[in-house]
């Protein structure tokens, strides 16, 4: 892609709307395609050789003019492509844009999402397992926009068991999630997400080498 340039989008994407039924001029007062049909409002394309800050900052101003505002770019490339150009559809339904891609290799035009409100469907599940998190973890261990491991509410319920069990040694499932408030408790030993217990017999669970290394640490 590093011998493209924006103009060579122009072409697919103006064949594409004149095929529809518009008259199609470029660069007319800044904006980069402007398509008009049957007295309906403007039909406006910014053309950029990728998503970026300044396109969406174009697009949004030309929204002053037009509802029916689309940003066109070049067609992904791979995996990993795909995953970032669905992300930038995402954003740009929020903002109410449409978004057309462009196969330079051979004109093909496709439209991804056309510029209309947007309301954003909740997900009751995710709020759920939000709202779950908040409620179960204790305190806030946690510093906004860290970097790497994160204290989470299944991080404190395991320290808990942890430590139940470093001060009473092997324990069973039951009486460490009764003494301890933790309701998973046996499951989280069964599981042993972080290494930390061991089972000895029929539901009996003691720390590991890596469990008791971890209650020091929560001690300091």
């Amino acid at each position: 892609m590093s011998n493209l340039s924006e103009t060579d989008l122009y072409a697919p994407v103006k064949t594409w709307l004149v095929a529809q039924g518009f008259e199609v001029k470029a660069e007319v007062a800044g904006a980069d395609i402007v398509a008009l049909k049957d007295g309906a409002p403007p039909v406006i394309v910014e053309l950029k050789l990728g998503f970026s800050p300044t396109l969406l900052q174009q697009a949004v101003a030309r929204q002053r003019v037009s509802d029916l505002v689309y940003v066109a770019v070049p067609r992904w490339k791979g995996k990993a492509g795909w995953r970032s150009f669905k992300g930038n559809v995402g954003l740009c339904k929020r903002l109410a844009l449409g978004v057309i891609s462009v196969r330079v290799e051979d004109g093909f035009v496709q439209v991804h999402a056309d510029p209309k409100p947007f309301q954003p469907r909740k997900s009751k599940r995710k709020q759920a397992q939000l709202l779950s998190e908040f409620q179960r973890r204790t305190g806030d261990p946690n510093t906004g926009g860290t970097r790497g491991r994160i204290v989470t509410a299944y991080l404190q319920d395991a320290q808990r068991c942890a430590a139940y069990l470093a001060e009473h040694g092997p324990t069973k499932g039951a009486v460490v999630k009764e003494a301890t408030g933790v309701q998973q408790a046996t499951t989280m030993m069964r599981n042993n997400h972080y290494g930390w217990f061991t089972p000895l017999g029929k539901g009996v669970y003691a720390l590991t080498l890596d469990g008791k290394a971890a209650v020091k640490a929560v001690k300091g």
